[in-house]
């Protein structure tokens, strides 16, 4: 007889039999887990949504990853395999289901999945959602989920190992893994893991929706057309009905007939008197509540709803007579853009809360921006992160997430890619927040400006066949993809168009400027150097005295510290800001005013860069 494994009444979860009012119900899997270093012995307990950072960290295994010089002690973490697991209790009603699927909406990032010790799937992306049916490896009572991470690093050598040729970025070029774990000018090295969004499990019988799109076919100051397209999964022929409204009295019914297999189902609601939403400082983000049942005969199979916004959306890139423009168009008005770059909030996800992103954006809203551009080198954000950005009015530039690298061009990678670009556009395409899709971030820049040839010994051959893979993902791809599931926003290859010692960069396109700072300009040249767009610019300042009390001991808190040091992950941060601190202001003598020196140093760098972008309005018409 095969021994049972016994997990502690804390870790099991009752699942409630669904209301008969719904056919398709899900249950979270979220909450108290357990994990180990693999075959360690011993289970601790652990969160999900999480990190096993934060679970080591919680468990009083590591210190505070932050503090002083602890993140280079705690490299050892991303170099293990790491087991997560838990109990669930099915009772006979949901067994019998004729669906189940254990979802999860984000594994990070190699990962093996078992059901019961059976394997499930593995995951190599932690931008996509994985799923599994599991009706045949789940019974009545105890089931156990566990998942295996396996280490990043060593998966990413494998596979690199195997590549024709080495690419710019090296090994990490090869995961779907947020570029920022690896380090940045502006980060620390945390490689970690985990179940880094919710776990859930779905039950359903004959037929569900698997995809619901809202496209603004069509407004007028009378009238906003609604095409409305659902995705039905059937597993058999069948009659249904659609009962869609929005929140201002419409309603629609629409009758239909689905056969095995998905089914797109297209009808049309027309908004009367339509509002329109508008960015931040231009007028209400109105937003509808569209909700929708699906029905077959008095019972609802399934029910949801969603918020939209009524505007058009343009991005404008014109040959003009200083070369080509770049701006936004909302309802038909231009948009002067006024935003700034955005990166994780932190190093471990799971630990922003709804109160962080609450004041984030709220920030946003109260500094008069209106625009927010998520870089490539981070996440796609949490659905709340562009809810808030809908009720707020802050746009949003996206860029899929490929930042300052090259990336493989085979088969297998390139369908991981679309499954992932698939799965936000899916996610994302219904929120009016969103004004752009950007393929990445300093790619093309890099590509022309950075050496890449020269560094990795490139023949007229690789570089030939290196760009020709570098085309095929990103002009190629991923607009296929988008042409399929959201053909209805703007989409440009790479941010920016031209590098910024380069004099077209001024002149066409989107610009990121980095003479200031990269380049030790002198804050002045802003005067000069005013683009069409400018997409990235920026210069380093300390964070507040009261964030280095926080993560460093007394004796630490001096300039040229070690700790100090640790902190500063730009190659020369502390030469630049010295050098630019020292044309315009005595060096202080202790950390604390330091500090505040720096800061004011940022601000004027700030003001003397905007100010020109706004002064040379409409030739430049944004500002990050």
């Amino acid at each position: 007889m095969k021994k049972r494994f016994t997990l502690p009444l804390w870790l099991l979860v009752l699942l409630a039999i669904p209301s008969p009012a719904q056919k398709v119900r899900t249950h979270d899997l979220n909450g108290e887990w357990s994990f180990r270093r693999a075959n360690t012995g011993q289970w601790l307990p652990a969160k999900v949504p999480g990190v096993v950072h934060l679970d080591l960290l919680y468990n009083g295994l590591i210190p505070d990853p932050f503090f002083g010089e602890n993140e280079k002690q705690l490299q050892w973490i991303g170099d293990e395999t790491w087991e997560y697991q838990k109990a669930f209790f099915l009772n006979d009603t949901l067994a019998d289901k004729q669906n189940i699927e254990l979802v999860f909406d984000g594994l990070d990032t190699y990962a093996s999945v078992y059901l019961n010790d059976n394997l499930l799937f593995e995951s190599d992306n932690m931008f996509r959602t994985w799923s599994a049916a599991i009706n045949k490896k789940c019974h009545p009572g105890i089931n156990t989920i566990r998942v295996l991470f396996h280490p990043a690093a060593a998966k990413n050598s494998e596979r690199y190992s195997r590549l024709p040729l080495k690419l710019p970025g090296d090994e990490r070029v090869v995961g779907r893994k947020a570029g920022y774990q690896y380090g940045w000018d502006w980060g620390p090295v945390f490689i970690t893991c985990g179940i880094w969004q919710r776990v859930f499990l779905r039950f359903w019988e004959e037929t569900r929706i698997a995809s619901v799109n809202l496209v603004q076919e069509e407004i007028t100051n009378q009238k906003a057309t609604i095409k409305s397209e659902f995705t039905i999964q059937a597993e058999k022929e069948d009659s249904m009905r659609l009962v869609i409204r929005a929140d201002s009295g419409e309603v629609f019914s629409h009758a239909f007939r689905v056969v095995r297999g998905n089914n797109m189902i297209t009808c049309k609601l027309n908004i009367l008197d339509p509002i329109r939403w508008w960015p931040n400082g231009m007028g209400e983000p109105h937003l509808y509540m569209i909700t929708w049942e699906l029905i077959r005969g008095n019972q609802i199979i399934e029910k949801g709803q969603r918020r939209i916004g009524l505007r058009t959306i343009e991005l404008v890139q014109d040959r003009d007579s200083i070369g080509q423009s770049f701006y936004f168009k909302v309802n038909g008005l231009p948009v002067f853009i006024k935003g700034a770059n955005y990166i994780p909030q932190e190093s471990f996800l799971p630990r922003v809360t709804d109160s962080d992103y609450e004041t984030l954006v709220e920030a946003v809203r109260t500094a008069h921006m209106n625009m927010l551009r998520i870089w490539g080198g981070g996440i796609y954000e949490k659905e709340q992160f562009y809810d808030l950005c809908d009720e707020k009015g802050i746009l949003v530039w996206q860029d899929f997430m490929f930042a300052c690298a090259l990336f493989p061009g085979d088969s297998a990678f390139f369908n991981n890619v679309a499954a992932e670009v698939r799965d936000q556009l899916i996610r994302l395409r219904n929120h009016p927040c969103l004004a752009l899709w950007c393929g990445n971030n300093e790619v093309d820049e890099g590509w022309k400006n950075w050496g890449w040839q020269q560094q990795y010994k490139y023949s007229p051959a690789d570089s030939t066949a290196v760009y020709h893979d570098y085309l095929a993902l990103f002009d190629s791809l991923i607009p296929a993809v988008l042409d399929r599931y959201d053909p209805w926003h703007p989409y440009i290859e790479s941010s920016p168009l031209h590098g910024w010692g380069r004099s077209l960069s001024m002149r066409e396109g989107d610009s990121h400027y980095w003479g200031v700072w990269w380049g030790k300009e002198p804050f002045e040249v802003y005067e000069k150097k005013t683009g069409r767009f400018m997409s990235e610019y920026g210069f380093q300042g300390f964070p507040d005295y009261t964030t280095l009390e926080k993560v460093t001991l007394p004796e630490d808190r001096r300039l040229g510290s070690d700790v100090l040091k640790n902190h500063q992950k730009h190659p020369t941060g502390f030469e630049t800001i010295d050098e630019y601190l020292m044309r315009d202001y005595q060096k202080p003598t202790t950390l604390r005013s330091y500090t505040l020196v720096s800061q004011l140093l940022q601000a004027d760098g700030m003001r003397i860069a905007i100010r020109p972008h706004r002064k040379t309005k409409p030739d430049c018409i944004g500002t990050l």
